[in-house]
């Protein structure tokens, strides 16, 4: 890992462009103004990062201004990548506050929203294109240089990055999600809006639609404000308009704008901003594409959306995010919101007093399936595994598995849970499969039936011996020479050094101080003292002395047989 370099934290930009001029300000993105072909070669530069070992406060942003198609076309509108999320370094630029604070500001946003201000003339209307100009060949949605995410898998250009914008027919309330968009024609996409248990707040308002029999209206936003693009992965409440919360973390009202042909608002200093209605009858084969599950995802019927206007900036710039297998853009959206709220709602809803972290695993897994919790130590087994259950219920894609841990064990670490779940859980107690899980947010290729559930308590349960490391001292010691040696910048990862598990004593902790000091011989006298006969090697020394037991004349058991 490079040296952290402490940003500085200001408030949180108020459109994307001044978001990348801060990323670039911080050394924090690229510029890239060769040509690259967007349909084979944009997407899988960028995922390098991810793929080639760099550390993840390394991780850049980077912009294409010089983007090209298969076809020889050429694009004037630059594209970004990465400029959200592609390190939690860069999240934390978007959302002008420090990680730590992340958490704790995402549940005083949700508890304190700020109401919008209409503005006039926005900024993201200064171009539209409407009619003939959508249909045109090369005009319409063909004018935007959409990235391919997945090449070689997927079926065609993605909008990825989105914040797709509907309204409760009957509530009046907007809803902002991030939905996946496929290119279809010059004006028309396909919309890929979860109906899963647990799944996308667009859907549900294309069920009352419907159920109307009337099209749905939608507006889809290319390029906001960090805190509002933040809004539209999470799962918030239905009836909270995530253009609210998104004020609360701005410290100021959101400027909205009236959209040009639906009845929607939309944020006034967008992008790009595409309109259009939802078919509520008729469903299109979508797909494939890569999905953040980490698998292609098959077609599906889906969503058909009629684009009824773009509209954009005077000159502005198209985002897209890395999403498919974790680590990616999309994993550190969620990973930084999520974590604090499921913490929030054990130790403050149930009462867990005990949980001291929930971490959700990231790499290849999308974060919400396995999830990690770490508890203090001496929490009772009953506390324990009402927060195993109560995490992995809190939502329906979230959960599926989840372990239980101690306070020593890094929940980050997956090398140290398997350590705890090798050595601290006897499977036949500490191992429950519960059934009837819906299958979340999994692929599709395989059986579709209802999933399960399994929960595993692999806390530390009695007094152990020390972890087999060098005390602290000698560790911190050794790495002191290490960097006077001049070799390899190194970063430790817990368990980076000895420690106690409780069961541990004084005289084995002065035989200890004597061996550091040269004094093992002392030990051996001490020991020599204590002979015994007629035990089988191995005997643990503590259980014949403290029962008191002598010496007989009838020699050493034999081993085992093997």
């Amino acid at each position: 890992m490079s040296d952290e370099k402490v940003l500085p934290i200001k408030k949180p930009s108020l459109d994307l462009q001044s978001h990348l001029a801060e990323l670039e300000a911080n050394g924090l993105l690229t510029r890239v103004d060769r040509p690259i072909n967007k349909d084979t070669e944009l997407h899988p530069l960028v995922r390098c990062q991810f793929l080639g070992g760099i550390q993840e406060d390394d991780r850049r942003a980077f912009l294409f201004t010089n983007v090209i198609d298969s076809e020889g076309r050429h694009y004037d509108i630059p594209v970004v990548v990465g400029a959200l999320a592609a390190s939690p370094k860069i999240y934390a630029l978007g959302m002008g506050r420090p990680i730590a604070d992340i958490g704790a500001d995402w549940l005083s946003a949700i508890a304190h929203p700020i109401a919008p201000v209409v503005v006039i003339l926005p900024p993201c209307q200064d171009v539209v294109m409407m009619g003939n100009e959508l249909r045109k060949p090369g005009g319409g949605l063909a004018s935007l240089p959409v990235p391919i995410s997945t090449p070689g898998y997927d079926a065609a250009p993605y909008l990825t990055a989105t914040l797709c914008i509907t309204i409760d027919p009957d509530s009046g309330i907007q809803n902002i999600g991030t939905y996946r968009a496929a290119l279809k024609k010059t004006d028309r996409l396909g919309v890929r809006m979860s109906s899963r248990i647990g799944g996308a707040g667009g859907y549900l308002h294309w069920c009352k639609y419907h159920d109307r029999k009337e099209k749905m209206p939608c507006a889809i936003v290319i390029g906001a404000a960090p805190v509002i693009a933040y809004t539209g992965p999470q799962k918030l409440s239905i009836d909270l308009d995530e253009i609210t919360v998104a004020g609360a973390l701005a410290g100021v009202p959101i400027r909205i704008a009236k959209a040009i042909t639906v009845n929607l608002d939309v944020p006034a200093d967008a992008e790009i901003v595409i309109e259009g209605f939802i078919d509520t009858d008729m469903l299109e084969p979508e797909g494939p594409f890569g999905e953040s599950n980490g698998y292609v995802a098959l077609e599906d019927f889906n969503m058909s959306m009629e684009v009824t206007a773009i509209t954009h900036r005077k000159k502005p710039v198209f985002i897209s995010i890395i999403s498919q297998v974790s680590p990616s853009e999309s994993s550190v959206i969620k990973k930084l919101a999520l974590e604090p709220l499921y913490l929030n709602y054990l130790r403050e809803s149930l009462s867990l007093k005990s949980v001291l972290r929930v971490v959700m695993h990231e790499h290849l897994s999308d974060l919400r399936p396995i999830i990690f919790v770490q508890f203090s130590n001496e929490t009772p087994k009953t506390e324990v595994w009402r927060g195993l259950q109560a995490t992995a219920a809190r939502q329906a894609d979230s959960g599926k598995i989840v372990i239980a841990v101690s306070e020593d064990i890094d929940p980050e670490n997956t090398d140290a849970v398997m350590w705890s779940l090798a050595y601290r859980s006897n499977p036949v107690e500490d191992v429950h499969v519960e059934p009837y899980r819906s299958t979340g947010h999994s692929p599709k290729s395989g059986p579709s039936e209802l999933d399960s559930t399994l929960l595993i308590d692999a806390t530390l349960k009695y007094p152990m011996a020390p972890l087999a490391l060098p005390k602290r001292e000698f560790m911190e010691r050794a790495q002191v020479l290490w960097k006077e040696l001049g070799l390899p910048t190194i970063t430790p990862h817990a368990p980076w050094h000895g420690y106690s598990l409780g069961d541990w004593n004084d005289s084995w902790e002065q035989f200890a101080k004597n061996a550091v000091v040269g004094a093992w011989s002392k030990n051996g006298e001490e020991t020599w003292l204590r002979r015994r006969s007629g035990l089988k090697p191995e005997t643990p020394a503590r259980t014949v002395e403290a029962s008191g037991k002598m010496a007989t004349s009838t020699g050493p058991t034999p081993p085992d047989a093997d």
